[in-house]
């Protein structure tokens, strides 16, 4: 086998501004003296970076222990992770939450009231008999009480799975019974785009299903629907304390498991991904300290649902144990208009946002110019999430949403790795439009050719791999050991972390995400990224979304098959000639061999809640497969009727 092609070349470069440079958290001499102490010294560079970012009840002695697969880090010290984040800046004059209902009602928390509402809920479950080492599922939309009981499980030592809110009954009663959850937390209801979510009736869906070991379900009148209850069912009212309460958080061992967090992955099949406590917060502390610059008086508004790794990490754990303020809004980013995000930064004078390169390309899509008629000077750096952002969102997104001013920092990273692994340094990096740039302090990798060696030529593609471990790292997965050693780490003979991607180095040293390794393209012997293809796609004026699958040809062995999304103010023509108009594009782009078989055109694509086009289904649907996994997590489960009619 070939290793991976690449043809796609980006040469424009952009600098961070003077005023940028001059006050961000870490310099270049910073930067270079950070990377130096990690090579002179990994455990001495882990172990100062520990004691600045985390308050220990116990001290630690051994830093990183145990043989791969399975690590440990900090295993001698006690921590509380709630403690970290809340405690701790009790005197802090700003807010911890800004939080906007879809509705427009605005709550703000500061850290003093989420000190006495951590505490208060962390009463109610210690009333339930809720212990140390007790699993606990959240189900629950993106507002203030998701978080409260985030941290009230952490500082109690009871392990947190949430569940993301748009899951069916089935997805989490498979959750709740691969955890064995004790108790399950939820609300009555929510909205989202202005549709009811009942989710109360989810939850009983479930255990009704055969949930045995649920023992109580606890319900936040979010919405003050009429709920059915049954012998197991508490609202947070009635368990709640009638006065103010302190419970002292837990003095838990650094490697104590913190959470659960199952995902998909490409089978379909959830994996729950253990993250324990000191490792994890670590790296959430120091990234969104080093990545995202964050200071006590940004305002940071992530768009992530809490279900979602990035919301754990960089809503929740990242930015409170820095003491900084975090936005949260629970709706939907077009909803009541198209104008719903830059609304939101205008009237709260966000100064850092993160969000999803197809969250990008969508409202590219529904309003490319609309952000000129919103006051966004507020911002001052913005960062992209979730699968790489394409050259021609990249410029957009500095260009309209940063008005030139703002860093982009493209974060790699995963569900299993915890926190950002590769990703610039926004007061130092030359940011090319496309590159998640270089690893960070602390961070090896490589790329490894199909001999198992290392690539270091530019622009000729392999796998992705982490050389060394880091703090924040998968612990495993829950209940499956075998699972975690052949997903991450059966490849080359189990030396490194296999991440799925595949990757390539720009002449500069800088990396590019070229796809999931389950979506290389062999074509004639030819090993192609299907990533790259799709960015030359969205790079046409009249494309708003694509994503490329493969399915098995007779003489090529495979060939592309392209889905296609246009732009709404786009032209009304014959499909067959903007199929042939493409062709040219991505030859022009990349080359002939890169030129899809066939392309078809969609209104939409099938996304999660999230935002993640679902290539899975698209290669099931290319390929003439029945669709295979779970698909609750689609945005609209229709999008799959209506591209079989187009096929």
């Amino acid at each position: 086998m070939k290793d991976i092609e690449s043809a796609l070349i980006e040469e424009r470069l952009y600098r961070p501004t003077k005023k940028f440079q001059e006050n961000c958290n870490i310099t270049a001499e910073q930067a270079i003296k950070q990377h130096a102490d990690y090579k002179f010294n990994p455990e001495s560079f882990w172990k100062g970076l520990a004691n600045q970012f985390i308050e220990w009840d116990k001290p630690f002695t051994k830093i990183c222990s145990g043989s791969r697969p399975f690590f440990k880090w900090f295993e001698d010290g006690e921590l509380n992770v709630s403690k970290n984040c809340v405690d701790r800046h009790i005197k802090n004059t700003n807010n911890a939450i800004i939080h906007i209902s879809e509705s427009g009602k605005k709550e703000n928390i500061s850290y003093k009231k989420l000190y006495e509402k951590v505490n208060r809920f962390s009463w109610s479950l210690k009333k339930m008999k809720l212990k140390e080492g007790d699993r606990v599922i959240i189900y629950m939309p993106t507002i203030p009480e998701s978080i409260i009981a985030m941290l009230a499980c952490a500082r109690l030592g009871i392990i947190h799975s949430v569940v993301f809110a748009g899951f069916s009954s089935e997805s989490l009663k498979d959750r709740i019974i691969d955890c064995n959850a004790k108790a399950v937390i939820t609300v009555d209801g929510f909205k989202r785009s202005g549709k009811l979510i009942e989710s109360k009736k989810v939850v009983d869906e479930a255990i009704e299903a055969g949930c045995e070991c649920v023992k109580a379900v606890l319900i936040f009148n979010n919405l003050n629907l009429k709920i059915s209850k049954n012998k197991i069912d508490f609202t947070w009212d009635e368990i709640a304390p009638r006065e103010s309460v302190v419970v002292d958080p837990l003095s838990m061992n650094a490697e104590a498991l913190l959470f659960i967090l199952y995902t998909s992955g490409s089978t379909g099949k959830p994996k729950g991904i253990m993250h324990s406590s000191a490792g994890y917060l670590l790296n959430c502390s120091l990234t969104s300290r080093w990545v995202f610059d964050l200071k006590e008086n940004d305002i940071f508004w992530c768009t992530a649902d809490i279900g979602w790794v990035t919301g754990h990490s960089y809503v929740v754990y990242g930015p409170l144990s820095l003491g900084a303020t975090v936005l949260i809004y629970d709706g939907a980013p077009t909803y009541p208009d198209k104008n719903r995000f830059w609304k939101i930064i205008e009237e709260n004078k966000v100064t850092v946002f993160y969000t999803a390169p197809t969250a990008i390309r969508t409202l590219m899509k529904v309003g490319e110019d609309s952000p000129r008629s919103f006051k966004l000077d507020s911002l001052r750096l913005l960062g992209t999430v979730g699968e790489p952002i394409n050259p021609k969102a990249w410029v957009w997104y500095h260009k309209m949403i940063g008005l030139g001013n703002c860093p982009i920092v493209d974060t790699w990273w995963q569900t299993e790795t915890g926190a950002n692994m590769i990703a610039p340094l926004p007061g130092i990096s030359d940011l090319a439009p496309g590159t998640c740039t270089k690893p960070l302090p602390g961070i090896e990798t490589a790329i490894m050719d199909t001999n198992g060696d290392e690539i270091t030529n530019a622009n000729i593609g392999g796998d992705l791999v982490i050389k060394n471990p880091w703090p924040s790292m998968l612990r495993g997965i829950w209940n499956d050991e075998n699972r975690y050693k052949q997903t991450y780490w059966s490849k080359y003979n189990g030396k490194y972390y296999i991440t799925g991607d595949t990757a390539r180095y720009d002449d500069k040293g800088n990396i590019w995400i070229m796809g999931r390794s389950d979506d290389v393209v062999n074509i004639s012997g030819h090993r192609l990224g299907t990533m790259e293809v799709e960015s030359a796609l969205v790079a046409h004026i009249n494309v708003a979304e694509a994503a490329v699958v493969s399915y098995k040809h007779e003489i090529k062995g495979e060939a592309i098959h392209a889905f296609v999304s246009l732009k709404q103010n786009t032209k009304k023509l014959d499909n067959s000639k903007y199929a042939d108009e493409l062709r040219q594009w991505v030859k022009k782009k990349i080359g002939s061999i890169a030129v899809p078989e066939r392309i078809s055109f969609s209104d939409m694509l099938p996304k999660t809640r999230s935002g993640k086009i679902m290539r899975r289904l698209l290669r099931n649907l290319a390929r003439g497969e029945e669709i295979s996994g779970d698909t609750s997590t689609l945005e609209n489960e229709s999008v799959i009727a209506q591209l079989r009619e187009i096929l």
